[in-house]
């Protein structure tokens, strides 16, 4: 059997642990993950507004989580980006439902969802945002608010990613995010490591493009940006 190929996770730790899990089932003996998070999950302290909700946008499970360790109540509809964040609010208890894609997918269901005076969605999302959700509901005359109940906060690369760059053994990173992208970027010019055999796979074009002024050896975008969609991407390497 070829050896695994080393595959570099920035996201946090446990989105990268239940990735690494998925990967493995999906596509066995393949890649020897390297879980190096460059993002912490913080809660905000602010206070969650969920009056009069028609229902929840969820746009990463960590939002799931996040709301569901302050909030008992899974009477509201959970509408979420895709399914590896519709999985995390079904397994909080929510009667969730997937998007199947991106926040223009999901702005897409929420529209379609939307009854007129049943109230306003509530985005419960982080800090740090892709896309304008919001403004896309807002724009389709749906009432949305945002309640941002957590912060993202940067972590540097391990020492041990870092020596994993150096010695040339990391083969594959993964990009899950526009932010994370772009502070890989910045810890990879500093480092000036040698990516000649470094191939990038990202889960969507912004991903994609947040990962500048580095130069590996071949860059991939997933057809889809959900998990099967990367799974499917890494599958062909």
């Amino acid at each position: 059997m070829p050896d695994r190929q080393t595959l570099l996770l920035t996201r946090p730790a446990e989105q990268s642990r239940a990735f690494a899990e998925a990967l493995e089932a999906a596509l066995p003996g393949r890649f020897a993950p390297v879980i190096a998070p460059l993002l912490r999950i913080a809660p905000a302290e602010v206070t969650l507004d969920l009056s009069g909700a028609a229902g929840l946008l969820f746009s990463s499970a960590n939002g799931v989580e996040q709301f569901a360790a302050r909030v008992a109540d899974r009477r509201l509809p959970a509408l979420c980006v895709g399914e590896m964040t519709a999985e995390a609010a079904r397994r909080a208890g929510f009667a969730a439902e997937s998007a199947g894609g991106d926040v223009v997918a999901l702005a897409a269901l929420a529209i379609a969802r939307h009854r007129p005076g049943a109230g306003a969605f509530v985005h419960v999302r982080g800090r740090h945002a892709a896309g304008d959700l919001i403004g896309r509901l807002a724009a389709a005359g749906v009432p949305a608010r945002a309640a941002e109940i957590y912060d993202q906060v940067p972590c540097p690369l391990s020492d041990d990613a870092g020596r994993l760059f150096a010695d040339g053994s990391i083969r594959i990173i993964t990009l899950f995010s526009p932010r994370s992208a772009a502070l890989l970027a910045g810890e990879l010019r500093v480092g000036a490591w040698n990516l000649d055999e470094v191939t990038c796979v990202a889960l969507s074009a912004a991903a994609d493009a947040a990962l500048s002024g580095v130069t590996p050896a071949r860059r991939l975008v997933a057809e889809a940006p959900t998990r099967a969609g990367m799974i499917a991407a890494l599958g062909g390497l």
